[in-house]
């Protein structure tokens, strides 16, 4: 199954509070709450490229499943991480303590996001 593909943003959970952990300003929580995003994933075997486009903030991370490299979060700040393929449809990585989980099913993205007992999901579909 192939992640390549134009997702955008119908709906998130706990963008507000998740921001907020993650140490963002407020207005610039109140300015992304609402602002629709655009994610494109291009998919090369095992090499993947995550480019997130939300208002003028574009986000690009490249990785190879297995391989250590580096990301940038949600808050600007980069970490190394390793993302793992579960099954043939769920890439799942660790970020400084956060975990992320993003599972393909048929035209739809759920990105799930977990530090501590925090949960932010969001939910994309093709375009």
């Amino acid at each position: 199954m192939s992640f390549t593909g134009k997702y955008e943003l119908q709906h998130q959970e706990n963008f507000e509070p998740f921001m907020r952990a993650l140490g963002l300003p407020e207005d610039q929580i109140q300015k992304g709450k609402d602002l629709k995003s655009v994610s494109e994933i291009v998919q090369d075997g095992k090499k993947f490229t995550i480019t997130v486009t939300t208002g003028s903030k574009v986000v690009k991370n490249q990785f190879t499943i297995g391989e250590e490299s580096e990301m940038e979060m949600l808050n600007g700040e980069k970490v190394k991480a390793v993302v793992k393929m579960e099954g043939n449809n769920k890439l799942v990585a660790e970020l400084k303590g956060m975990k992320s989980v993003t599972e393909l099913n048929g035209d739809t993205i759920t990105h799930t996001m977990t530090m501590g007992d925090l949960t932010l999901k969001r939910v994309s579909k093709r375009i």
